[in-house]
């Protein structure tokens, strides 16, 4: 049960490294335009269960508490990931914001029934050191003028750790609640988007196909399988695991034609990789030794 919420939480992972592609192929939306109306695509799965098995709208029947941590959450990382990037270097704003990973190894010591261990520590610290490779790639270079910006960006990486850690005391809570997670993203995206920016379309079917891709993965099915992981499984692993996301992103822009391959790329898919590995020898080898165990 443990392994295969692990997996699922993982599969996030895996949605969010084409985040940057399908953003990338979007066109020249604003960015809390693009919320808006992917959280609103993203919600719509969940509106059709809702509506196709009513008895489920119990579900969200949730304490204050759940529904504040929900939007604080979803709404609130991007609120301030994208104040972050208005205000500061999208390289920098990125790496701090990308604290989050290790935020979830280092606070998960907190939670129930969960030791942390020195390997967890250590992976994640390989994983921060690979996405590190990744994003300075043209260099790094921290400027007093932009604090607002890498402060926006140090809330962001404590607000998305948060949540997940916060989620995971909400085992008992229904995923079904991310699909009003979704929906009041969206609300509070476009209204935001109203007072700040102004309302760019996309040009293309294509552009329209990449803003759909967004909002029925990374922006979509992403939250509901990282909410299922985190409530049910191994949130130590998928913290350090998390650190694969800009690696594989950028593998998925060089085979698209958006990147150039270069040894960093290798040294951090390495980095990564081993790490990943490191923070999972709890579960690597119990199941060895389940596997190796004489039936009796």
């Amino acid at each position: 049960m443990k392994l295969k919420a692990t997996l699922i939480g993982f599969s996030a992972i895996l949605m969010w490294s084409l985040l940057a592609l399908f953003t990338a192929a979007s066109g020249k939306m604003p960015p809390f335009q693009l919320s808006a109306i992917c959280f609103l695509i993203g919600s719509l799965p969940g509106i059709i269960l809702l509506t196709l098995k009513p008895r489920r709208l119990a579900l969200l029947k949730q304490p204050a508490k759940v529904w504040l941590t929900g939007i604080a959450g979803l709404f609130g990382y991007h609120f301030l990931y994208f104040t972050a990037l208005r205000n500061a270097p999208a390289v920098e704003a990125g790496l701090i914001a990308y604290l989050w990973p290790l935020l979830i190894v280092v606070g998960s010591a907190l939670l129930p029934g969960e030791r942390l261990r020195w390997y967890h520590v250590a992976g994640a610290v390989a994983g921060l050191a690979g996405t590190i490779l990744i994003v300075s790639r043209n260099g790094i270079d921290f400027d007093g003028a932009y604090t607002l910006g890498y402060g926006a960006a140090f809330l962001c990486a404590f607000t998305w750790s948060g949540y997940s850690l916060l989620t995971r005391r909400f085992d008992a809570v229904s995923t079904d609640v991310v699909t009003g997670f979704c929906l009041a993203t969206s609300v509070l995206s476009f209204l935001c988007h109203l007072g700040l920016e102004k309302t760019i379309w996309p040009d293309t079917g294509f552009e329209w196909l990449a803003v759909a891709g967004l909002g029925l993965l990374p922006v979509g099915a992403a939250f509901y399988a990282w909410d299922y992981g985190v409530k049910n499984g191994d949130i130590q692993l998928l913290g350090v695991a998390s650190y694969a996301a800009p690696v594989l992103s950028t593998l998925i822009l060089i085979l698209f034609g958006f990147a150039e391959p270069s040894w960093r790329i290798a040294a951090a898919c390495l980095l990564v990789t081993g790490g990943a590995v490191l923070a999972a020898r709890d579960m690597i080898f119990r199941r060895a030794r389940t596997a190796i165990q004489p039936a009796e």
